[in-house]
């Protein structure tokens, strides 16, 4: 139930729901103009606001930022890497597929070629009513061999649903073996929750984000752009509300988990 809840109730104070919820109140109250025309400037002005390239970017940046690369990865005992990063291998599709976070698998199986630990940990199960019976483990299993990635030197953690679940399983296949010394690789933007769960189960984690949304470079041509480029980064647009809303599940995702003494 609390997995649930927690995918469902942020829904109505992410961007796009909060407009809506905003503009239902403007529908609820037409016969009071003054309360109306509020709830129809509110709902404009967040989707102005999040849907901008400016909010939206810089949004992203304080998260996926926190745990830049310095220099070299180093050495580790085992490479984790997160789920979130694959759709399974079910009718149409002729194999499993990557999403977005697919670069997870790839900075994963690129550090494992780099020698940089003897074994990768994939970590993912399945949530039922989301509509797959398959867990994510499996899956990032099928793209770890394409990788090149052996068999042997792949291992499953397949019941996980979520982060804290990630690291609780990972904590109890790693602990009788003695390992503490990590490489964690998920989303940058998804990193700062991720280490600091599994720091404070004890391990010793080395940082290793990808999937950044956002570069240096980026933020550099957004501050000298010119006036033309200004303007149509103030402009909403579908793909900065969703980085936005992004942004925004991490940082509830965090406090959450703070609230249930998670972190």
């Amino acid at each position: 139930m609390f997995l649930f809840l927690f995918k469902l109730l942020p829904l109505f104070i992410y961007p796009l729901g909060l407009a809506c919820l905003f503009l239902a109140l403007g529908l609820l109250l037409h016969r009071r103009p003054g309360w109306q025309s509020a709830g129809v400037s509110l709902a404009l002005l967040t989707l102005l606001v999040f849907g901008n390239r400016w909010v939206a970017k810089g949004l992203a940046s304080s998260l996926e930022w926190q745990y830049l690369p310095e220099g070299e990865i180093p050495e580790a005992e085992v490479i984790v890497i997160l789920g979130g990063a694959t759709r399974p291998h079910e009718d149409p599709r002729p194999l499993t597929e990557v999403n977005e976070g697919g670069d997870r698998l790839l900075y994963g199986a690129w550090l494992y070629h780099q020698g940089k630990a003897p074994a990768v940990l994939v970590s993912g199960g399945y949530i039922e009513w989301l509509g797959s019976t398959t867990p994510e483990a499996q899956s990032m299993r099928e793209s770890l061999l394409l990788l090149g990635v052996p068999d042997e030197a792949i291992w499953l953690e397949a019941e996980s649903r979520n982060t804290y679940e990630n690291g609780l399983r990972v904590q109890a296949m790693l602990e009788p073996m003695g390992i503490r010394r990590i490489i964690l690789v998920t989303s940058a933007m998804h990193m700062p929750r991720s280490v600091l769960i599994f720091r404070k189960l004890g391990f010793e984690v080395i940082p290793a984000p990808t999937d950044f949304m956002v570069t240096q470079a980026e933020m550099a041509y957004l501050r000298r752009g010119d006036w033309q480029v200004q303007l149509l980064n103030l402009v909403p647009a579908a793909d900065n509300l969703e980085l936005s809303t992004r942004v925004l599940k991490e940082y509830i995702g965090i406090l959450v988990y703070r609230l249930r003494g998670w972190l």
